[in-house]
């Protein structure tokens, strides 16, 4: 009798999903910026900036899923020139945040010229983030030895959709709390934000010299 068993690549597919959500969920420097910017703009802008993070994650799915040595050793390499990027690039997004006025409420979406801004600087952001190499090289480093020849790609949209999926859900719910927040409210946010940005920074340039 012939035994009925799940297929390999649906069960890869959700497996690379809840990676890419699991990766996504902690609040670190990219939700910080979601949760200010669906405050300030709505749902469409706090969405945008995950998918920046979400197209990141799956760059570098890619990177772990075909395992492309050559090019995880030479991203390595460039540990210490990413994280000073990415630290830098923390405190500068920490410093306008925490000088601008805080928005007044606008039910119209930013343009989508705004929109493909916030996808650039966060996909830049997070593309720079030493850990994320470290992180996809050891979960994806695991997941391809045991997975067909032919589904790199089932794993990499399964990262991509987790990811995105979590920044729906995030910039959904803080959109349902807009209206509780007013502009006292909505600046105490920015620079509650722009101090933990800052914070990360620091802790990201200050892991590179010790």
């Amino acid at each position: 009798m012939e035994s009925i068993l799940p297929s390999p690549v649906p069960v890869l597919f959700g497996q690379s999903l809840l990676i890419g959500l699991s990766i996504a969920a902690p609040v670190g420097q990219i939700g910080l910026l979601a949760i200010q910017r669906t405050l300030d703009h709505g749902r469409p802008a706090g969405l945008a900036t995950g998918l920046g993070a979400a197209f990141a994650d799956a760059v570098y799915g890619a990177i772990g899923a075909f395992g492309v040595s050559g090019l995880i050793g030479w991203l390595l390499g460039l540990r210490l020139w990413l994280g000073l990027f990415g630290g830098g690039f923390l405190l500068c997004m920490a410093w306008r945040i925490a000088t601008k006025p805080a928005v007044r409420r606008v039910d119209a979406s930013p343009p989508t010229s705004t929109l493909l801004r916030y996808v650039v600087g966060t996909f830049v952001l997070t593309i720079s983030n030493p850990t994320t190499i470290l992180s996809f090289m050891a979960v994806f480093g695991a997941l391809a030895g045991r997975a067909p020849s032919a589904s790199p790609w089932v794993m990499v949209v399964g990262v991509l959709v987790g990811s995105a999926l979590w920044w729906l859900i995030l910039s959904t719910g803080v959109s349902q709390l807009r209206d509780r927040f007013d502009e006292r409210w909505k600046r105490a946010v920015n620079l509650c934000s722009a101090a933990l940005l800052a914070g990360l920074g620091l802790w990201q340039l200050g892991h590179l010299i010790i």
